[in-house]
């Protein structure tokens, strides 16, 4: 393995958008800029020699902005942006970012599925037009839900057996709370074999003040045993983690729930299948 994948970060500066999200005074410890520069010692110290730049807006904008950041560093080894999947022109979108010369490290699109009030979002006859066009453009797409939203991403998985989907964050359980019925829509998702889950986002789900890793291998143990190795990858959710441990933390965290896999599968979790599955040679 040269090096691990964190699949999953995120940079913002507040000078050229507000983050939205970013509501109450929990969210404090995040209002400021973070670069790749921050990311890098960071990452150099966990033995993180490649990472996925993640959307944080929908916004275009950002997406164009990712793209140079990776194309100016050797950290970032792909994006994962967005579009507006509603639109009518979404192949001629996603086919004016890879035209670009920086468009090689476009390697799939996000949206804030988990914001949108109707759970079966997924479902709506334009969104499948998009993820379609998404699927065509040779592209991932990261699913970010919670559980009410499982049905309605099984249901569009099986019915975009082209396209492959990789759910962020484990679609965010309430660490602490009943695995049900998470547990079994996840696992429903897990059978269709185009879709792949990232180990991340469970600390913020946890309590932040005294979370331990034994509070999320019950859910980590879900997902290794759904998905298999080969298709779960780390991701930190940087700088978004700080909210509850370090970066190092995260890491720390991850390798520990995974210390039952053998070596060739936590090499899977800690770098092959993210580069797989995005393509990042």
């Amino acid at each position: 393995m040269n090096g691990r994948v964190d699949a999953h970060h995120h940079t913002w500066d507040l000078s050229v958008r507000e983050q939205s999200w970013m509501v109450g005074p929990a969210m404090d410890p995040l209002r400021r800029n973070f670069s790749i520069d921050d990311l890098a010692p960071l990452a150099a110290a966990t033995d993180v020699t490649a990472t996925v730049m993640v959307q944080t807006v929908g916004m275009p904008e950002e997406t164009l902005e990712f793209l140079a950041v990776a194309a100016d560093n050797e950290l970032v080894a792909g994006v994962v942006g967005w579009v507006d999947l509603t639109a009518d022109d979404v192949a001629d979108a996603l086919a004016r970012l890879k035209e670009r010369p920086d468009g090689q490290w476009l390697k799939g699109i996000r949206h804030q599925v988990h914001d949108e009030e109707d759970p079966r979002w997924l479902c709506r006859s334009d969104v499948r037009a998009g993820l379609a066009a998404v699927a065509e453009a040779g592209l991932v797409y990261d699913l970010l839900t919670k559980t009410p939203h499982l049905p309605a991403a099984v249901e569009t998985v099986r019915a975009l057996p082209e396209l492959s989907f990789v759910v962020d964050h484990i679609s965010k359980p309430v660490v602490g709370e009943s695995l049900e019925p998470w547990a079994a829509e996840l696992r429903s998702l897990a059978a269709l074999p185009n879709v792949s889950c990232k180990l991340s986002g469970m600390v913020t789900e946890a309590s932040w003040t005294d979370w331990k890793v034994s509070d999320l291998r019950p859910y980590a143990d879900v997902v290794l045993d759904a998905f298999g190795p080969d298709r779960v990858m780390f991701g930190s959710d940087w700088p978004v983690c700080l909210l509850a441990a370090s970066y190092s933390e995260v890491m720390q965290a991850a390798v520990d729930l995974t210390s039952g896999l053998t070596s060739t599968e936590r090499d899977a979790v800690f770098g092959d299948t993210a580069r797989r599955v995005y393509d990042l040679t």
